[in-house]
């Protein structure tokens, strides 16, 4: 299971609004298929993985990231079906499928033609890989990451608002990586105006991976930009799972006060700015409601800078039956 979640992370930012699914199938003690969702939704994990097996998928044992598909597409067959006619033995699931049109569907389905099934296998960790489509169909909304690059005494930028640069070439290179695995990316208008920023990825290989730009403001669009008018528009963003806030502080403030932040990307950097920009109000009233709302996920050395990932103590992702938009299939 742990190699269907690494092919999940293939698709992260490319599939929207399906899920992106990872799917390893094993025969005698080795690996005969491989697949993830592919970029606009298809082929699912499971045809591609089938696909490569062949033959070698009769009597064998299929792990995959989230529950097949039950339900019928004009863009392919349920990946349910696909496993039944493929004669696969077994299917290791990590997570039920929240969409309606599936939701359990698939798992009695591949019982009834007698395959057996093992589902909630790592299952938390399905959850972390998938959490802009299960954050789409909990909330009607895509995961949100804010990311903040910060001096040791909590300045996002100098007090005149210049920022650039403030960490060092090894976390913004893996601040590029970030930007890949999001649909679409969104700064203020103050920092549109002030720095002009492209928010492409320039890591090589992954140019084409750049996310759509959108910008938070009461004005006009310049070319290559979408307009959000507030932070509470961002439902309304279509094909967009994950987006990625990355300035400037004013933004940042309105997200969090809004409370639509689920996962926090912090990069420090050992420097003192003094007289520096912090976060504006978020509207915080009482201390003690700060506390237990974040939980460390990830912290890891970047040069001589340091990256801390935090996620929702209690976040709004779940595997219920709480659809609030369906995928294309």
């Amino acid at each position: 299971m742990g190699a269907a979640l690494a092919l999940s992370e293939r698709g992260k930012g490319l599939t929207a609004p399906n899920p992106n699914v990872g799917c390893v199938i094993v025969r005698g003690h080795r690996v005969v298929g491989r697949g993830w969702t592919q970029p606009n939704g298809r082929p699912h994990a499971e045809a591609m993985a089938l696909a490569e097996a062949g033959a070698a998928s009769g009597g064998a044992t299929c792990y995959v990231s989230l529950e097949p598909c039950a339900h019928e597409s004009p863009r392919g067959p349920a990946c349910s079906d696909l496993l039944i006619a493929a004669g696969v033995a077994r299917v290791v699931i990590a997570l039920h499928d929240p969409d309606p049109r599936t939701d359990g569907d698939g798992i009695s389905r591949l019982r009834a033609a007698g395959i057996e099934v093992v589902t909630d296998v790592r299952d938390g960790d399905a959850r972390r890989a998938m959490a802009g489509f299960l954050t789409r169909q909990a909330l009607g909304r895509p995961q949100v990451t804010l990311k903040l690059a910060m001096s040791l005494d909590g300045a996002v930028a100098m007090g005149d608002g210049a920022s650039k640069w403030i960490t060092g070439v090894e976390a913004r290179a893996h601040a590029h990586l970030e930007r890949a695995r999001h649909e679409a990316i969104l700064v203020g208008r103050g920092t549109l105006d002030a720095d002009s920023p492209t928010l492409d990825v320039r890591l090589a290989g992954l140019e084409s991976r750049s996310p759509r730009r959108l910008v938070l403001s009461g004005g006009n669009a310049p070319d290559g930009w979408e307009i959000l008018r507030n932070p509470g528009e961002i439902g309304g963003l279509k094909g967009v799972d994950h987006l990625l806030v990355e300035g400037g502080a004013r933004t940042a403030a309105a997200f969090l006060k809004d409370d639509l932040v689920d996962r926090l990307l912090l990069y420090r950097t050992p420097i003192l700015v003094g007289n520096g920009r912090t976060l504006p109000d978020i509207g915080l009233a009482d201390l003690a409601d700060a506390h237990g709302l974040w939980t460390l996920q990830d912290a890891r050395r970047l040069g001589s800078d340091r990256v801390e990932v935090y996620e929702r103590a209690k976040g709004p992702v779940s595997s219920g039956k709480v659809g609030t938009g369906f995928p294309p299939g």
